[in-house]
């Protein structure tokens, strides 16, 4: 397939950044994007030299959610229109998988959130880990107001990640959140200076690149797999999955790094 007219994938490290890059269109969703997205996904997964991902969107904007002209094909000049309505029609889960509604990476990844993130932009950021926002960012989850529902998961995450009230006020009513109000209910977790969101990003990143990467996707699955389990049930699974890491050899490393005053070298074993 050729490039990817509608998402900027790149190296950053250990990072693969992720950018929505249809700012003429506010990055709204499009075939080619969701395919790239979920090519994406599975990319920072099977390559163990990824150990995080960052999403944004190009242009100061992050994504202001699906665009129904460009799902229809309408707006495609990219020569390979095609080649992405086949990928959809040979998986028809690709575009809920793309949204991280019916996928979850096992690397950690981050948003950096910059302008507009509304409607199906809201909600892939639901599925996202940590967040970061510039302060000039702008959240809403509008479909009421067009008489629609939010399909990509948010009657179901929001709750769970900013509270009961807190997430019926925002599918409710469809108002827009200031990037503080947004931190302020837990909706992402940092505000930083309009502009800056990538870096802030970027260097979270570089953080957890730094840990052991097997420690680090058995906490992330953990914390997603005991999420609506019983404190007993979640307990037991948080041993199932996080004992093992005590008899690999990057257990090993680490404490003796810390011994001989080191920087650990991890090796994913």
């Amino acid at each position: 397939m050729a490039a990817n007219p509608h998402l900027l994938v790149e190296r950053r490290d250990g990072t693969l950044l992720v950018t929505l890059n249809r700012p003429e269109a506010k990055n709204a969703f499009s075939l080619p994007m969701l395919v790239g997205l979920y090519d994406a996904w599975l990319e920072a997964d099977a390559d163990d030299d990824i150990y995080s991902i960052v999403l944004t969107g190009a242009g100061g904007v992050f994504c202001a959610g699906m665009d129904l002209k460009a799902l229809a094909g309408a707006d495609m000049a990219d020569g390979d229109t095609a080649v992405y309505r086949e990928r959809m029609a040979a998986d028809k889960d690709l575009h809920w998988k793309a949204m991280l509604r019916h996928h979850r990476p096992r690397k950690p990844l981050i948003a950096a959130v910059e302008g507009f993130c509304v409607a199906g932009g809201t909600e892939i950021l639901q599925g996202t880990d940590i967040r970061v926002a510039g302060d000039t960012a702008v959240f809403a989850i509008a479909e009421v107001q067009r008489g629609l529902f939010p399909l990509g998961g948010s009657t179901v995450r929001l709750q769970r990640q900013i509270g009961y009230t807190n997430a019926m006020e925002m599918l409710l009513t469809g108002r827009r959140y200031t990037a503080e109000e947004a931190r302020e209910i837990g909706l992402i977790g940092r505000v930083v200076p309009a502009g800056t969101a990538v870096d802030a990003a970027l260097e979270i990143a570089a953080i957890i690149n730094g840990n052991g990467p097997l420690a680090v996707e058995a906490v992330k699955r953990s914390i997603i797999e005991t999420a609506d389990l019983s404190e007993s049930d979640a307990l037991k699974r948080e041993l199932e999955i996080g004992q093992p890491i005590f008899g690999t050899a990057d257990a090993k490393e680490g404490p003796t790094a810390f011994a001989q005053k080191r920087k650990p070298v991890f090796r994913r074993a």
